[in-house]
């Protein structure tokens, strides 16, 4: 269980319209990695699970994994 990030610092801000750094957040299932694989705080992993979901809403992201 590898964390995506090694350091926390490295990531500021979330931007919904950045698609391609929030795939990397994305299991292959399309459900939202965990704080423990992300390596997040709480706050920052609360700040990327809404840049998630608004880039979804916006059908930048895909809610379900391709078949």
């Amino acid at each position: 269980m590898a964390k995506i990030f090694k350091h926390r610092s490295d990531v500021a801000y979330f931007d919904y319209k950045d698609y391609k750094t929030l795939q990397r957040y994305l299991n292959v299932y399309g459900q939202i990695e965990t704080r423990k694989k992300t390596g997040l705080n709480e706050a920052q992993q609360r700040r990327l699970a809404r840049a998630i979901k608004r880039a979804r809403h916006l059908a930048l992201l895909s809610f379900v994994a391709n078949s």
